[in-house]
């Protein structure tokens, strides 16, 4: 057992036990998510971080309540979902920030020319702030499923609504979008 990694069960369980170097691994396996849908949530780099980090203290002290068998990862996004709506409640802002996490990766596909990719860049920037003038239900509902990747189920677990609230959420979402860019001549 010493020559090969622990699995996040293992490391799970361990962690339950006091093992604060096996919760730094789990941390290290969902760090990066965490922040991305505190990113999502928050639209601030600052904010996300520190929801997610207080979000992975929390869930350190929560452990003793996670159900064993239970997937972790929805568990803890949950947890990071809550801690970031609860920094946007208490910083309330007015500043219209572009989600950064949806910036496109490169396709690995021939390079655009620049013109075409200034256009790019000028479109995404468009339907980023079409999103990020919905309101926050409809938001988060396209950031998590489009932008962050989540499923209907992990969607469920993180929002803490059954998986059909999930589904008409997001389709109500996508609709209210779908006509902000219909009414601006954008869709196509």
């Amino acid at each position: 057992m010493e020559g090969r990694p622990l699995t996040e069960a293992e490391l799970i369980v361990a962690a339950k036990s006091g093992d604060v170097g096996a919760y730094e691994q789990l941390v290290h396996l969902h760090q990066s998510m965490a922040q991305r849908v505190a990113m999502l949530i928050t639209r601030s780099p600052a904010d996300a971080q520190d929801a997610a980090q207080e979000a992975f203290v929390k869930a350190f002290y929560a452990l003793d309540r996670f159900r064993d068998g239970s997937p972790f990862r929805p568990w803890l996004l949950r947890i990071v979902a809550n801690e970031a709506r609860n920094r946007i409640r208490s910083e309330v802002r007015k500043q219209a920030l572009v989600l950064r996490s949806a910036q496109a990766s490169p396709s690995g596909e021939a390079a655009p020319s620049p013109e075409e990719a200034l256009i790019e860049k000028q479109s995404r920037e468009r339907l980023l702030e079409k999103v990020d003038a919905l309101p926050e239900a409809d938001r988060v509902a396209i950031s998590l499923r489009f932008f962050a990747g989540l499923g209907e189920a992990e969607m469920s677990e993180v929002l803490g609504i059954p998986k059909g609230t999930v589904k008409s959420r997001v389709s109500r979402a996508v609709k209210k979008l779908r006509h902000v860019l219909e009414k601006e001549g954008s869709w196509t």
